[in-house]
C-alpha cells in the first residue's frame, strides 16, 4: 500500500517592516537629496543674539536658518567682538582648527576659532577671534564713538580667518554670501589670493549692502597690504584714490558675481554704480516678509550663470 507524502504547508510570516530599518532609509534619502543641494557660506559682521538686533543682524540669524530649512547645506561665521558673552552664549574654542597665524602688514596675528549653537534653529555659528583684533568691548567704534583706526587690518584678518577655516572644514562652498564692509574683501580674496584653491576657487560671491557707513576712510597703505597677499595693483583700482565706505563697496561689487540691496535706503553713489553694472545680476531691496524666498532663488540665479 502506497501512502501519498503529506506536502509541507510552509506558513509565511507577514512582513514586518523594521522601524530602524525605515528609518536608515529616510536618512539615505536625505543624505541623497543633501548631496544635490548647493552649499551656502555666510560671512557677516552681526548675528543676534550675539549683538545687539540691528538690520544685519536680525537678517543673519534669520536668513542662514530659512536656508538651511530650504534644503541648502549652510556654514555661518562672524567676529568674536570683545563684547560677546562668551560663557551666557557657550562659546568654546575649537582647537583643531586654531592656531594658525595670519600675517598683515609684516605682523604675526595668531587666527583662534571659536564655536556656537543657537539651537532652535539647529544652526552652527562660527567665529573669528584674535586677541589684537576682537578683545575691545565694542564692535567697529570706541565707547565715545570713533571708528577704530585699525579697521582695515581687521577686516582683513577677518575675511582672510574665514577663508583659511573653511579651508581646514573641507568643506566647499558653492556660493559665498557676503554682509557688512567687513566682509566686502570676500570677492577680491577669492578671485585672486584664492583663485588657485581647489575649496574656493569655483564658489560665486554675493555681496548685500547695506546702509552701514563708516566714514573715516582706511588707512593710505591699505591696498599696500593687500598686494603683499598676491593682489595686483590693477585689481584695487577702485581704492586707488582713497579706501572709503563707497570706495570699498565699489570693489566688493568689481569682484561679486550678484549684489542684492540689503538696506531699504543705501549711498547713492553706490547705488548708480550697481546701475552701470548691468552684467551683475541684481536683487533689490526686499521686505521682511519676503526676501527668505527672494534670496533663495537669486542664489539659482547666480549658481546658474554662466555654467
Amino acid at each position: 500500500m502506497m501512502f501519498k507524502k503529506k506536502k509541507k504547508i510552509i506558513h509565511r510570516k507577514p512582513l514586518i517592516i523594521n522601524r530602524f530599518f525605515l528609518l536608515s532609509l529616510y536618512r539615505f534619502k536625505i543624505y541623497v537629496y543633501r548631496m544635490d543641494a548647493k552649499k551656502i557660506l555666510f560671512i557677516t559682521q552681526e548675528i543676534t543674539p550675539y549683538l545687539p538686533e540691528s538690520e544685519i543682524a536680525t537678517i543673519c540669524r534669520n536668513l542662514p536658518q530659512g536656508i538651511q530649512d530650504r534644503g541648502r547645506e549652510i556654514r555661518t561665521f562672524m567676529p568674536k567682538f570683545g563684547n560677546i558673552n562668551e560663557r551666557r552664549n557657550q562659546l568654546h574654542e575649537v582647537i583643531r582648527l586654531s592656531g594658525m597665524n595670519l600675517i598683515i602688514d609684516d605682523t604675526d596675528h595668531p587666527l583662534i576659532i571659536k564655536v556656537a549653537s543657537i539651537q532652535s534653529a539647529r544652526m552652527q555659528v562660527y567665529f573669528i577671534d584674535n586677541d589684537d583684533f576682537f578683545q575691545r568691548k565694542s564692535t567697529v567704534t570706541d565707547e565715545a564713538g570713533n571708528e577704530y583706526e585699525d579697521n582695515d587690518d581687521r577686516s582683513i584678518f577677518y575675511v582672510r580667518g574665514v577663508l583659511e577655516t573653511v579651508k581646514k572644514l573641507r568643506w566647499i562652498p558653492d556660493l559665498i554670501h557676503c554682509h557688512g564692509w567687513m566682509s566686502a574683501l570676500t570677492g577680491l580674496y577669492i578671485k585672486r589670493a584664492y583663485a588657485d584653491d581647489p575649496c574656493l576657487r569655483n564658489a560665486k560671491i554675493v555681496y548685500s549692502i547695506y546702509g552701514d557707513d563708516f566714514k573715516v576712510p582706511f588707512r593710505n597703505d591699505f591696498g599696500k597690504k593687500l598686494q603683499m597677499d598676491g593682489i595686483a595693483e590693477n585689481d584695487l583700482r577702485s581704492i586707488k584714490e582713497d579706501a572709503s565706505f563707497v570706495s570699498l563697496a565699489k570693489l566688493a561689487i568689481d569682484f561679486s558675481d550678484g549684489v542684492i540691496q540689503g538696506s531699504e535706503s543705501i549711498n547713492p553713489e553706490i547705488s548708480k554704480y550697481i546701475e552701470s553694472n548691468k552684467q551683475i545680476p541684481f536683487l533689490p531691496y526686499q521686505s521682511p516678509e519676503t526676501y527668505l524666498d527672494a534670496f533663495n532663488s537669486f542664489y539659482d540665479v547666480v549658481l546658474d550663470k554662466n555654467q
